[in-house]
């Protein structure tokens, strides 16, 4: 068996196919801008968001680098990585899986972005940087449970981190910056509070789950979830060959995109469909087109189409809809599907 610790497997999550769809689409393209699930306890998003260990794709990072640099990547290189090129030593690649990274709750500002010993370099006039939670997180996907809960601040700085994709730490006149680059995921139950609006906006996608109520959906929910408490490994084993066809489709897609265009027609009309709705800025148009094209990654294709936009658009859109107090959330689609048949 694999050394990672025993989760259940992504693949036999019952349904929410919305939420797995938001989250693959960020691993495809990690430039999404990070997913918000929001939905009453015991609707499995935990579970779902840490099941992608076991499907999460494959990347090369430097051997012995604390922040996992992509190896391919030299321009992005943090400084110990180029401090060793300039020496001449010839760094080697190591392959790795991506990995789900947690931030408890009560982590500090220090312990997320990292800490400098000003006493090491007053003494020796190097710098010595104590990676933190963002070091972790680099090329991975960064898991905040409950983030409404979490101190605005800190949101901030993952948000910041993550739209910049680096992580820069000053301390008494003394800088350090080293490459962070993750797809932010955050999950929450509305009834505990909400994120500020602006805050809320700068998630790529956010989507609302609610619990199953088919019968039969939900009986399987229970039957699964019993199987795998009994023998984690054994249910696991069992499902082996639907997590190696999981993350073997990630990775082509990951592979894929560079190559997936998008015509005219499809870019004016995404833009339409947030005029339609009456989006603000072009935050919203940008990431549609990015989450399309993802899609259509997803699905082995290299040309973005109207089945892209519609799979995508409620979660683009959802937490970006103006709507008056007690108003329901959500996109309408049959609206939705009006506005593209006009197009």
């Amino acid at each position: 068996m694999s050394e990672e610790p025993a989760v259940f497997p992504f693949t036999e999550v019952v349904g929410q196919e919305d939420m797995k769809r938001a989250l693959m689409l960020n691993v495809v393209d990690p430039g999404i801008g990070g997913v918000l699930i929001k939905g009453e306890k015991g609707t499995a998003k935990s579970t779902t968001v840490r099941s992608m260990n076991r499907v999460l794709p494959h990347r090369t990072v430097v051997k012995g680098c604390p922040f996992r640099c992509e190896f391919s990547r030299e321009d992005r290189y943090c400084p110990y990585c180029r401090e060793r090129l300039a020496k001449g030593e010839k760094l080697e690649p190591e392959t790795v899986r991506m990995r789900v990274i947690d931030l408890p709750l009560s982590a500090t500002e220090d312990r997320v972005s990292g800490t400098l010993d000003l006493e090491h370099v007053l003494k020796t006039g190097e710098k010595k940087f104590e990676p933190g939670v963002l070091a972790a997180a680099n090329g991975n996907i960064l898991y905040v449970d409950e983030v409404n809960l979490l101190d605005d601040h800190l949101v901030d700085l993952l948000l910041d981190s993550a739209a910049m994709g680096v992580n820069y730490v000053e301390r008494e006149g003394v800088s350090f910056s080293h490459p962070s680059k993750f797809v932010l995921v955050g999950t929450m139950n509305p009834e505990e509070g909400d994120l500020r609006p602006q805050l809320l906006d700068r998630f790529g996608l956010s989507l609302d789950i609610k619990g199953e109520k088919d019968v039969k959906k939900r009986a399987t929910v229970v039957k699964k979830r019993v199987e795998y408490d009994m023998d984690p490994e054994a249910f696991i084993a069992k499902c082996q060959k639907d997590l190696d066809a999981m993350t073997e489709k990630l990775e082509k897609a990951r592979a894929l995109l560079p190559k997936v265009t998008a015509s005219d027609e499809i870019v004016d009309s995404i833009v339409s469909v947030t005029i339609h709705f009456g989006i603000d800025g072009h935050r919203a148009d940008i990431t549609m087109l990015k989450a399309a094209k993802a899609n259509a990654a997803l699905e082995s294709r290299t040309e973005v189409t109207k089945d892209d936009i519609r799979a995508t658009a409620e979660l683009v859109l959802a937490h970006r809809l103006k709507r008056r107090p007690f108003e329901e959330g959500g996109l309408d689609k049959e609206e939705l599907e009006t506005c593209l048949q006009s197009l």
